[in-house]
């Protein structure tokens, strides 16, 4: 019985200092997500992220991941559905149309740039020397056709006219059109493929920059803005609604808008693309 009561006391002895020796186990803390990941299209959109944003936001303490997209449409389907924080590729029109469209909540959280159309031509240097009859061609989709026929308006190429702006209503118009040019309607990105085709195109400040067309056929013109117009072009930061003041969307924010990235946009485009840093309206 002695022997018994003295092997229980012992057994006792050893539990209790294993379970003195044992250290209670911290709950895991969850590493702090210091990612931010932004869709965008290629040029100028990555360029501007990679090349410039992504070092200041380093310096911030943040990593940026760029997700490239060749179309208008994923980079907000992939917003909603919550694998992107951001993305940065839209106007403020084309993005309240896709709200309405699908039932989104997208919401723009600040202005980065706008790519100014300009008029090129691998025929004539000087926007002057096109002749009566010349051929200028545009963008087929309705809002870019309509802004580069505005355009033309504005540097009295066409007169304005009431209702829609279009080659069909402008074509033979003698009152819109009184140096008889032939109006023709191109896919956008399928312009500066056919540039030698015509005497001019008015062409998309994105793509001119793809083509390389303001380093091997500078613009004869330019777009130009004012307040209101600048804010229907410039191409926006946007969110799903209420991630505007997030810590990462802050941070993208301050970087974006940066002196250093300012710079870099001035430097690299040379005026086929501005900078235009406006809240939303």
């Amino acid at each position: 019985m002695k022997k018994i009561i003295t092997l229980l006391l012992a057994l006792t002895l050893v539990l209790t200092l294993a379970g003195c020796g044992k250290k209670e186990e911290s709950p895991v803390e969850p590493a702090e997500d210091k990612t931010i990941t932004v869709g965008v299209n290629p040029v100028p959109h990555a360029e501007i992220l990679e090349n410039a944003v992504k070092s200041v936001l380093k310096e911030a303490g943040w990593d940026l991941e760029v997700v490239v997209y060749q179309d208008y449409v994923l980079p907000n389907e992939n917003l909603v559905a919550g694998e992107l924080d951001a993305n940065y590729f839209q106007t403020l029109g084309y993005m309240y149309g896709q709200n309405d469209s699908h039932g989104w909540n997208l919401t723009a959280v600040k202005g980065v740039h706008i790519e100014p159309m300009g008029l090129y031509s691998d025929k004539y240097t000087n926007a002057a020397d096109l002749p009566d009859g010349a051929t200028i061609s545009v963008p087929n989709d309705e809002d870019n056709r309509t802004r580069a026929l505005e355009f033309l308006i504005a540097n009295g190429f066409l007169n304005a006219i009431e209702g829609e702006l279009s080659a069909a209503t402008i074509n033979g118009n003698a009152e819109a059109n009184p140096h008889n040019y032939e109006i023709v309607e191109l896919e956008a990105a399928q312009l500066p493929l056919a540039l030698a085709d015509v005497d001019a195109s008015v062409i998309n400040g994105n793509y001119a920059l793809g083509a390389g067309l303001p380093a091997s056929h500078p613009a004869l013109l330019v777009e130009e803005f004012d307040d209101e117009t600048a804010i229907r072009r410039t191409n926006f930061i946007v969110v799903t609604e209420g991630n505007e003041n997030s810590e990462k969307i802050q941070a993208l924010v301050e970087a974006i808008t940066s002196e250093a990235v300012q710079k870099y946009i001035e430097d690299t485009y040379k005026g086929a693309v501005i900078t235009s840093f406006v809240d939303p309206q």
